[in-house]
């Protein structure tokens, strides 16, 4: 299986991207994450789309919109609210998991590497086969 990250933006106008990408493709959303972080000084949110893996293929995508929504816990915000809404819609929940910034790896295929890490290590990601 390939498990790939593909990274939309930083969560602004990009957000209705992911939105879109969960609304249709309803059958396939694994999971949806809040990864939570601070990133200098900044309580920050990346959003993580999860879909089951392709057939045939076996390609897992990870859609992201990486650290450029604030983190409701602090600031609620209406990208939050949307991605909270795609939940309802799908029926699943959010899974949220407080996680290191991508500026602290000198890469960011590094910080991908990570947070696959972390995906796999609570069962959020099958294990490669």
């Amino acid at each position: 299986m390939i498990q790939r990250f593909i990274e939309l933006g930083e969560g602004y106008s990009d957000i209705y991207e992911l939105i879109e990408i969960g609304k249709a493709n309803k059958s396939r959303v694994a999971r949806l994450l809040a990864l939570h972080t601070n990133r200098d000084g900044k309580e920050l949110t990346s959003l993580l789309l999860v879909l089951h893996p392709t057939d045939p293929g076996n390609f897992q995508p990870l859609y992201l919109c990486r650290e450029g929504i604030p983190n409701p816990n602090f600031t609620p915000n209406k990208r939050f609210e949307l991605f909270r809404e795609l939940a309802m819609d799908l029926g699943k929940d959010i899974i949220e998991l407080d996680v290191k910034p991508s500026s602290a790896f000198s890469e960011k295929e590094l910080y991908f590497q990570y947070l696959t890490g972390i995906l796999r290590m609570n069962r959020y990601l099958p294990p490669l086969s």
